[in-house]
C-alpha cells in the first residue's frame, strides 16, 4: 500500500491523506433558490442550522476523518486531548506496531496494526458525530454517572487498543486485549487531570467492554460499544477486509476483499445514518453479509443504520445491483 493510500490518523494535521477515491469534502449547504419567498416561510430555527452544520461536518468527507478542529455534536475537548496523548503514548504506539506481527508476518493475514486503528478510530468517531447529530442518547459513560464528554472518550480509547490481543494471538484475541488493555488503561486514565480514582474504575470498565464486544460472539450493551464495533467492520475498502484472507489466495475471502471499492458514512432520511458501499464486483455481498451485516447484529445500532452496497460494475451482467440492509 502507498502512502497516498493512508487515511490520516484522527486529530492528525493531513486531513487529506486518505483514499484519493473518498467523496471529497462538501463545499456548503446549498444556497437558498433566487425567487420571493413565501408569506408562510419561517427562516430556520438557529439550533436546527447548527445540528445542519454540524451534520454536514460529520458527513462531509464520507464519514471517512475525524476533524478535531470541526464542529460537532458533542463537546469534544476532552477526546480531542485524548487523541493527542494517545498518538504520542510510547506503550500505545508499541502495541499498535507489535499487535500486526502475529496476523500479518506470521499467519500471513491481512492488516491488524496502525493503519487498521487509524481507521477504524477515524470511522468510529465520525459515525458517533452522526448519531449525536440525530439526538441519539448513548448509555455508557451515562449509567456509570459520567459526563456526556466521555462517551467519545469510551469510543477513542477502545477503537484504538481494541486488537492489541493480537500480540499474543490471533485467534480469541478480544479475550487476550482484556488483560493488557486493563493495565495500559489504569496508567494512561490516571495521567489525564480529569479523572479521580472511581472515574478511573469506571472508565476502565467501560472501554473494556467496548473492547470485548468488537468481537461477534460478545453482545454490547452500551451504544459506545456497538459504535466500536460497527466501525470495526467498516475497515472494508479494497484489501482491508477484516474477514481474514491470503495475500494471492484465490478463495472467496480474498476475491471480495478486492471488491470493496469505497465506504462511506452520511446522515440518512429514514435513518439516522446511511453506510453506502460502492463494490467493483458482486463478490463484494460477501464481505457485506458476513462482516458488516454480523458486526451490526446485536450491536444496538440496528435500528439506526441503514446499509446500501451498490455495485458499480459498468458491464451488462451484472449479479447485483443494489442490496439494502
Amino acid at each position: 500500500m502507498t502512502d497516498a493510500d493512508e487515511e490520516p490518523t484522527p486529530g492528525g494535521p493531513d486531513a487529506a491523506g486518505g483514499d484519493p477515491a473518498g467523496s471529497p469534502p462538501d463545499e456548503g449547504s446549498t444556497p437558498p433558490g433566487d425567487g420571493p419567498a413565501h408569506p408562510d416561510d419561517e427562516p430556520t430555527p438557529p439550533d436546527e442550522e447548527v445540528a445542519h452544520a454540524i451534520t454536514e461536518t460529520a458527513s462531509g468527507n464520507g464519514g471517512r476523518t475525524y476533524d478535531p478542529e470541526a464542529d460537532h455534536a458533542f463537546p469534544d475537548e476532552r477526546v480531542n486531548q485524548v487523541l493527542a496523548k494517545l498518538d504520542t503514548d510510547a506503550e500505545v504506539q508499541a502495541y499498535l506496531e507489535a499487535q500486526n506481527v502475529n496476523p500479518v508476518a506470521r499467519m500471513r493475514y491481512n492488516d491488524h496494526g496502525p493503519k487498521h486503528v487509524e481507521i477504524v478510530s477515524n470511522r468510529a468517531l465520525c459515525l458517533y458525530d452522526l448519531l449525536k447529530a440525530a439526538d441519539v442518547e448513548f448509555d455508557g459513560a451515562g449509567d456509570q454517572g459520567l459526563p456526556e464528554a466521555d462517551e467519545a472518550v469510551i469510543v477513542a480509547l477502545a477503537a484504538t487498543i481494541h486488537d492489541i490481543g493480537h500480540v499474543v494471538h490471533r485467534d480469541e484475541h478480544p479475550y487476550y486485549s482484556i488483560p493488557l488493555a486493563a493495565d495500559l488503561l489504569d496508567r494512561f486514565l490516571a495521567e489525564l487531570p480529569w479523572y479521580d480514582v472511581g472515574d478511573v474504575v469506571r472508565m476502565k470498565g467501560e472501554v473494556l467492554h467496548a473492547i470485548l464486544c468488537h468481537h461477534t460472539e460478545e453482545t454490547p450493551l452500551t451504544l459506545e460499544a456497538g459504535v466500536v464495533r460497527v466501525a470495526d467492520a467498516l475497515d472494508m475498502e479494497h484489501g482491508r477486509s477484516r474477514i481474514p484472507y491470503e495475500e494471492g489466495g484465490r478463495g472467496i475471502n480474498t476475491v471480495s476483499s478486492q471488491a470493496i471499492r469505497q465506504v462511506t458514512l452520511q446522515s440518512g432520511e429514514d435513518y439516522p445514518v446511511l453506510v453506502e458501499i460502492e463494490m467493483t464486483n458482486a463478490a463484494g455481498v460477501y464481505q457485506v453479509d458476513n462482516l458488516l451485516k454480523a458486526k451490526l447484529r446485536d450491536s444496538g445500532l440496528e435500528d439506526l443504520v441503514r446499509i446500501v452496497a451498490i455495485n458499480r460494475r459498468g458491464d451488462e451482467d451484472r449479479i447485483v445491483e443494489r442490496i439494502e440492509l
